[in-house]
């Protein structure tokens, strides 16, 4: 079963209303398989239907977010970037004078979690981390 099926099925369960622009919506995030903003799916929704704004793409973006369903993240410039949680867990490098972003291996991440939940008794949900800093070619600049 399709992923979007899935986020569907389970926020059916969950006793949310499936509309078509609610499944318009997940189905074109789900199907993505990369980070989106509102901006850009709304630019998706737009070449298959009119009859959809772009309050209802944010509204249905944070909804998913809320339920668990997709992740919310700020790559720089102000702009979020939604993805489902099946896009898997990872960090983003940002450089934040260029703006290039480069996935690093997650498990960089996995000791530092292992610490905040022994020293703090703290869960952190780091499976989708941006950090922020200078590439290699605005470093030698």
């Amino acid at each position: 079963m399709p992923h979007c099926q899935t986020f569907i099925d389970i926020l059916r369960e969950r006793g949310y209303r499936i509309t078509p622009q609610r499944e318009l919506i997940i189905s074109i995030l789900a199907h993505s398989g990369r980070h989106m903003t509102a901006e850009e799916v709304f630019g998706e929704v737009q070449n298959q239907t009119q009859a959809l704004n772009i309050a209802t793409v944010y509204r249905v973006l944070d909804l998913l977010h809320e339920e668990g369903l997709a992740c919310r993240n700020d790559l720089g410039e102000g702009k979020i970037f939604y993805a489902t949680t099946e896009h898997g867990s990872h960090i983003h490098l940002v450089c934040r004078q260029c703006g290039f972003i480069v996935d690093a291996d997650f498990e960089l991440v996995q000791p530092l979690e292992e610490r905040f939940r022994q020293q703090y008794q703290f869960e952190p949900d780091l499976k989708h981390l941006s950090i922020f800093g200078l590439c290699r070619q605005c470093q030698k600049e």
